[in-house]
């Protein structure tokens, strides 16, 4: 007989990567996708043993995945003094189209997050995870005709964007900040992890994302003793997300695709902490990724 809780965790592992896309496209960052994607999780595994038994799983957990996604962005919102508007809706019959779902599915979180909320959410859901009408009305808790009003007004606006310039300056860190993530991807690439130790500050905190968080110097020291065991790695500095980070390319490979990052804090001589996507590469996908030699 089935076990319901194992089945359930069977779904959260297959269904991660496809909530993960979701929720990054939904906060137009890859980083703040999985933040909000472990609070989905954190929502889904507390509520299930209350929810009694589900004829749509994978609805029910993207409607936790897009709820959580609207309560970070309110979060964000208020913090930063803007609103994420909204506009009216009309019912417009929206022909589908190949071209618009893959003008959607190529189109950055950056440029995704220039769609009103409900627009975003929608074309999400259709363009580039493959979802019905019928479905995403139900995550949205919406109706169809409002769905496809939102896929009209999305897509065309998605079409006017693809045309305009990209002049934003690229993220660029200060020469300070540049050099001493440099450092630290020297002694990394040295697998001089007796140094990485010694600049480990007290409260130093390490999250292996879909595995295992560390605290403190002790358990900390144990992650570089992990990373010495292993030989698949090369790490170049980088940016992800505008966000200081040891890009990781297969040492076979040091010139193709990147296959993870380690997001990095630290401060002059201080490593205060680790954010390793090693198990959870699905998080590189749509990832605003610079690198420097």
């Amino acid at each position: 007989m089935t076990d319901p809780k194992a089945e359930f965790e069977r779904l959260l592992a297959e269904l991660r990567p496809r909530l993960h896309r979701y929720c990054a496209r939904m906060t137009g960052s890859v980083i703040d996708g999985e933040d909000v994607l472990q609070e989905t999780l954190i929502k889904a595994i507390e509520a299930f043993p209350h929810t009694g038994p589900l004829g749509n799983a994978e609805g029910w957990l993207f409607r936790i995945a897009h709820n959580a996604s609207l309560d970070f962005l309110r979060r964000r919102a208020r913090r930063e003094g803007v609103e994420d508007g909204e506009e009216g809706l009309e019912t417009i019959a929206d022909p589908d189209s190949d071209i618009e779902r893959r003008q959607t599915a190529a189109a950055s979180l950056r440029t995704l997050m220039r769609l009103p909320v409900a627009q975003r959410s929608s074309v999400i859901l259709m363009d580039v995870l493959g979802h019905s009408l019928e479905e995403i009305s139900d995550v949205l808790e919406s109706t169809v005709p409002a769905v496809k009003a939102n896929l009209h007004r999305g897509r065309q606006r998605l079409s006017e964007l693809a045309g305009e310039p990209d002049d934003r300056p690229p993220p660029m860190l200060a020469e300070a900040d540049r050099q001493r993530l440099s450092a630290y991807v020297a002694r990394f690439n040295a697998r001089d992890f007796d140094a990485l130790r010694a600049q480990l500050a007290d409260e130093v905190k390490v999250e292996v994302v879909n595995r295992t968080r560390l605290n403190g110097r002790g358990e900390v020291g144990k992650y570089f003793t992990n990373y010495s065991q292993t030989t698949d790695w090369h790490l170049v500095p980088g940016l992800v997300d505008g966000r200081p980070a040891m890009v990781v390319h297969s040492p076979n490979d040091p010139a193709g695709p990147p296959i993870y990052f380690i997001l990095i804090d630290c401060t002059p001589g201080r490593l205060l902490g680790l954010r390793d996507f090693r198990y959870a590469r699905y998080a590189l996908e749509g990832a605003e990724l610079i690198e420097s030699a």
